[in-house]
């Protein structure tokens, strides 16, 4: 269990690292420095060849448990707000921008027609959501929204996405979706906050998801 705790460690906080092996060759890419089974080491911030020892794999253990750690301790307040939340590990929030957002306007009451902190709607939320975050500006209204996204299955949806319900008829509330079930939305009752779809409420007027086209959204909002 030690060994397999390590590996996924490795994996997924090593970003932008891989391990391969064959029977002749073996490369590693660590931290940007390639490898070879030679022992000669290529960096590809300074673009030069350096002679080095191939790490061990317990080094590259040490490695991964001393990122682990750093990164816990430079998570902001907001980050583990947010891992309880959503029922996660502190370190897969890594979208910090995001949550930065999220917690910027956490509470912020409910207001139809609303686009400010004195009270902003569901659709203006969303929309602020991913020209803040992703730079994708969208037109105003859910309806306006939905149709200027491409249509995604609820088993494919991503952190990002856009996520549509049927409230009053039509296309008539939207979210954008975090994973695991769960999205941010300006809500009438609790204004800005984060519900599942687990909830019975949302579950059953749940429409579908969307992802953002630039190409769909510009002529939409024309």
């Amino acid at each position: 269990m030690r060994n397999l705790f390590f590996v996924s460690v490795v994996f997924s906080l090593l970003s932008g690292t891989t391990l391969t092996a064959t029977a002749q060759k073996s490369v590693k890419f660590i931290d940007g420095i390639e490898i070879n089974p030679e022992g000669t080491v290529y960096n590809i911030a300074t673009s030069t060849y350096d002679s080095a020892k191939i790490p061990s794999e317990k080094n590259i253990e040490k490695l991964a448990v001393a990122k682990t750690v750093l990164f816990t301790e430079q998570c902001k307040s907001f980050q583990f707000k947010y891992a309880q939340i959503l029922n996660r590990e502190v370190e897969s929030l890594t979208n910090t921008a995001l949550f930065k957002f999220i917690d910027e306007w956490w509470q912020t009451n409910y207001r139809y027609g609303g686009t400010t902190k004195a009270g902003i709607d569901c659709s203006a939320f969303a929309g602020l959501l991913l020209s803040t975050v992703y730079g994708i500006k969208l037109p105003r209204t859910a309806k306006q929204e939905y149709a200027a996204c491409a249509k995604i299955d609820k088993e494919d949806m991503q952190e990002g996405d856009m996520i549509f319900f049927n409230t009053r008829g039509g296309v008539s509330h939207v979210g954008v979706y975090l994973g695991d079930g769960y999205f941010v939305h300006a809500g009438v009752s609790n204004g800005v906050t984060i519900s599942s779809l687990n909830d019975k409420y949302y579950g059953r007027r749940f429409i579908g998801g969307g992802r953002p086209l630039h190409e769909m959204a510009k002529a939409v909002i024309k």
